[in-house]
């Protein structure tokens, strides 16, 4: 079974993160839901996640892939936190899955993983990725990174990590089953 780790930290975006939870499971794929601390984690819009582990219990050995939600608040502390440096350029080194939609691609282009290749973000953030080539469509795969624009495009989003996970044909059962076009 595949693993994910999806990090939230205060002020993360909650269609985007619980979109990616949901279709994941719905898929099979065991999804860790982490936070920076074991407290509960307070979303842009007030709702409290408690999370399953912290990010300092994660092995990027054990993950098939890590996923950043965006929401401004939350991606800022995302970037500040060490820790989830170290995580994606682990996961960067092994060539394993790294999604992140909205805000979070500013927090790859941060860390020095997104330089020349092609992503999307929130359209107004695009000042901050550096020299990655901004593509203005839903859903961005570049080799091992899938980006995603935001709220709007979280199902799509999470159903392109679905495909990468457990393959075209399970993605669009889900999305069938979700009445979801895919």
């Amino acid at each position: 079974m595949a693993k994910v780790a999806i990090i939230l930290a205060e002020g993360f975006e909650e269609v985007e993160a619980v979109a990616p939870i949901d279709v994941l499971r719905r898929a099979g794929v065991e999804v860790i839901v982490t936070g920076l601390t074991k407290d509960p984690v307070v979303s842009a819009r007030n709702l409290k996640i408690l999370p399953d582990a912290t990010i300092d219990e994660l092995n990027p050995e054990e993950l098939d892939m890590v996923i950043l939600p965006g929401g401004a608040g939350g991606v800022e502390k995302l970037k500040q936190d060490p820790r989830v440096e170290k995580l994606i350029k682990a996961m960067q080194e092994k060539k394993k899955v790294i999604g992140a939609i909205c805000a979070a691609p500013t927090a790859l282009a941060k860390f020095g993983i997104i330089e020349g290749k092609k992503v999307t973000l929130y359209p107004s953030l695009v000042e901050e990725i550096g020299s990655a080539q901004f593509l203005n469509e839903p859903v961005v795969e570049d080799d091992n990174i899938i980006t995603s624009q935001g709220p709007g495009t979280a199902l799509e989003f999470s159903l392109r990590l679905a495909e990468k996970l457990v393959g075209r044909e399970k993605a669009k059962e889900i999305a069938r089953r979700m009445l979801v076009r895919y």
